[in-house]
């Protein structure tokens, strides 16, 4: 089990930037894949983005293409989120989690969740 913490979220401008950190403790963390989720009220939790062990595949939700990009840093042992032109409706609660299964945008692949990080984007 790995234990993660997000930070970086807040309130944004729409067409700013942020960048989201997911710190993370415990085994051993370059072994495995991560992901970065989002839930906005009243809506599902949904995949926004991910990446393998070594960061050298990413894959993204096509509505933040071009617009954010996911890395890791396994010797800081923390994964980021760079969140650019920011538009209102990317406004949500971000989650990180550690991928246990092979299918990278289903939440029931993911496990170890973090507490979530708030991301605010007014018009």
């Amino acid at each position: 089990q790995v234990q993660l913490v997000e930070s970086g979220g807040g309130l944004v401008q729409a067409g700013g930037s942020l960048r989201l950190s997911c710190a993370a403790s415990g085994r051993t963390f370059s072994d495995y894949g991560m992901g970065w989720f989002r839930q906005a009220p009243g809506k599902e939790r949904e995949f926004v983005a991910a990446l393998n062990w070594s960061g050298g595949t990413t894959y993204y939700t096509d509505s933040v293409k071009d617009r954010f990009t996911i890395s890791r840093d396994n010797a800081k042992r923390t994964v980021y989120l760079q969140m650019n032109s920011l538009k209102p409706e990317d406004t949500a609660v971000y989650y990180c989690a550690r991928r246990y299964r092979s299918n990278y945008s289903d939440t029931t692949s993911y496990g170890d969740w973090g507490q979530g990080t708030q991301v605010t984007v007014s018009s």
